[in-house]
């Protein structure tokens, strides 16, 4: 986990197969053994919906006791868990899998940074000096599973939207320090690659039982663009000399290319963003259309009940559907579940909507005290009535009206997506910096 999580929900185990694959194994909380269908505790969650993360507080779905103790896996604990065995070939290919409901002792709580600073030295101590060379093998299978999971990713064509993801910054009073870009590390992507294996499987095993009215999967579906949307995103990307072809049925592959052509500009960052404001939102559904972003047919959220619902519906209908004892889905609940997803798919768009909105607020008071001061960035937006800048700094990003451009009125050029001054000739263009 990440050095300030409170919460443990996820714990990985690897080792090499005699065919050159390997067995996998990620377990999760116990949720479902905890938060019983129809109690107080329940309703509450669903209402919720998920977890919601501020800068500074967290909106959690699950009261602490639960989300930050009994249902966390803690290090030289016995925990509840729902646990998935995978069983992958050589090439990344999902050959088997099998639920299992039980206690799993973890043997360490380690986080992303002193994982990844221990592979690349070698060195098997941690920074309160305690040594756990004796999980080196397993922590090694793991980089080795995630290298032929990497592989496979690749291959299928998943979207390549590598956007940096910052973290406000806040003191003991409160108030926004900073930003910093959280580094995304091969520590992070192994985690993800197993999660997203984990989540697979899980849908997989709802879909083997073949009766989505007793056992009904919360499938986590993408859409594809739009053709409009992707029509918009050729036009703006040629403008930088990027080809992309026309009439093509939307794939990740195709968008990839794009994004591909584009890493080898100082502009790449601005067109990662315009690509995803062209994509769906993935929403909760009982009815799959597959998962776009990841090139996958079939998808499920899993690993994560203590902050999302979705996560819990799947492991009451799994616990159902393979007869792993208390806290199944009853019958109720399978009748409400297009309700239920309905209702998390909103909850989810309500905490991203808050989740930024915060983030503005914050923002801004931190640069209401720094009025006059001058800060590096980036052209985002070019309009007919001024220009949208991003500061590198802070991720700030706030309007620059026509009318304070002094000393030369400025023509909008469309096509060039440029603001051209009539006399001085100065061009303030798309993705440039100021």
């Amino acid at each position: 986990d990440g050095a300030d999580a409170r919460d443990f929900d996820d714990a990985v185990f690897a080792e090499k197969t005699e065919d050159g694959g390997f067995h996998l194994i990620v377990a999760i909380a116990d949720v479902a053994h905890y938060v019983k269908t129809g109690t107080d505790l329940d309703r509450e969650a669903q209402r919720r919906g998920n977890s919601t993360y501020f800068p500074d507080r967290v909106v959690p779905m699950l009261p602490e006791g639960l989300s930050n103790d009994l249902c966390s896996l803690r290090p030289h604990e016995n925990r509840a868990c729902l646990a998935v065995h995978m069983w992958i070939d050589a090439q990344g290919a999902l050959k088997k899998y099998k639920f299992v409901r039980g206690l799993m002792r973890s043997a360490a709580r380690l986080t992303y940074e002193q994982v990844q600073a221990m592979m690349d030295a070698g060195k098997w101590t941690l920074q309160d000096g305690s040594n756990i060379e004796h999980l080196s093998p397993n922590i090694r299978h793991l980089y080795d599973a995630y290298a032929v999971l990497d592989k496979a990713r690749q291959q299928r064509g998943a979207l390549d939207l590598d956007l940096p993801e910052r973290r406000v910054v806040i003191n003991d009073q409160g108030d926004m320090t900073g930003v910093v870009t959280r580094e995304r590390l091969d520590s992070h992507k192994l985690i993800e690659e197993f999660m997203i294996l984990a989540n697979v499987a899980a849908a997989s095993a709802l879909e083997d039982k073949r009766d989505p009215k007793s056992f009904p999967c919360a499938y986590r579906i993408h859409d594809r663009p739009s053709l409009d949307k992707l029509d918009s995103v050729r036009e703006f990307v040629e403008s930088f000399r990027i080809s992309m072809p026309k009439g093509q049925v939307a794939e990740p592959r195709l968008i990839n290319g794009v994004l591909k052509q584009a890493n080898k500009l100082e502009y790449s960052h601005l067109i990662s963003q315009v690509i995803l404001r062209s994509q769906s939102q993935a929403v909760y559904s009982p009815r799959n259309i597959g998962h776009f972003g990841l090139a996958l047919t079939k998808y499920a959220h899993f690993t994560s009940p203590i902050r999302r619902y979705s996560d819990l519906l799947v492991h009451r209908s799994l616990i159902k559907a393979y007869g792993l004892g208390d806290g199944g889905l009853d019958e109720g609940e399978a009748a409400r579940f297009d309700e239920i997803c309905a209702h998390i798919s909103t909850t989810e768009r309500t905490s991203m909507e808050a989740e930024r909105s915060a983030v503005d607020r914050f923002t801004a008071a931190y640069l209401s005290e720094k009025i006059g001061a001058t800060f590096k960035g980036r052209i985002t937006g070019v309009t007919r009535f001024g220009l949208f800048v991003e500061l590198n700094e802070s991720g700030a990003d706030g309007i620059v009206p026509m009318r304070s451009l002094k000393n030369d009125f400025y023509e909008h050029d469309e096509a060039q997506h440029a603001l051209i001054g009539k006399r001085t000739r100065i061009v303030y263009r798309l993705g440039a910096p100021v």
